[in-house]
């Protein structure tokens, strides 16, 4: 989990994942949506979010296309909603005990 965490911490990996939520993108795509970001750099950012897992590469003749895993986002999510429920829990367990 640290490394998807991690991964995302980076505010230009978050906006390509948003890119590509729904639809698969192509790299060069993926690019034009960052002008001031280097090709190189977007390149870096791609290979960082696909060795987490985070998504997809597939290639289409010269091109590489990108696509989200959403069955690693949703792991991702569990775990971070996992934060949510235990506090929940023990603001339900706090008010309990409060009215006894």
């Amino acid at each position: 989990m640290d490394t998807l965490l991690k991964t995302l911490g980076e505010p230009k990996r978050c906006e390509i994942i948003r890119l590509v939520w729904s639809e698969e993108k192509a790299a060069t795509e993926i690019a034009a949506h960052f002008p001031t970001v280097t090709r190189s750099a977007i390149s870096q950012h791609l290979g960082v979010l696909r060795r987490s897992g985070l998504v997809s590469e597939r290639r289409d003749g010269t091109r590489r296309m990108y696509s989200v895993n959403h069955r690693e986002v949703a792991r991702l999510r569990a775990f971070l909603d996992s934060f949510w429920t235990d506090s929940l829990e023990k603001l339900r367990d706090l008010a309990e005990s409060n009215e006894q």
